[in-house]
C-alpha cells in the first residue's frame, strides 16, 4: 500500500467535502434572505386593521 496515495487522496477528499459545506451553506443562507426578501407582512397589518375595527366597534352610533 502506497501511502503517499493515501495522503494525497485525503486532501482531495478533504477539499471536496468543504466544497460540499460551503455549497450548503450558500444555498441555506440565500433561502433565509429569499424568505425574508419575500415573506408577507400580514401580520402586521391584520393587527392594524383589527385595531381599527376595534376602534370603530367602541364608537356610538
Amino acid at each position: 500500500m502506497n501511502t503517499e496515495n493515501i495522503l494525497t487522496s485525503l486532501s482531495v477528499m478533504g477539499k471536496g467535502m468543504l466544497g460540499i459545506f460551503i455549497v450548503t451553506g450558500v444555498i441555506i443562507l440565500s433561502v433565509i434572505a429569499l424568505n425574508k426578501i419575500t415573506s408577507p407582512k400580514r401580520k402586521i397589518a391584520k393587527k392594524e386593521n383589527d385595531d381599527n375595527e376595534n376602534a370603530d366597534n367602541d364608537k356610538p352610533e
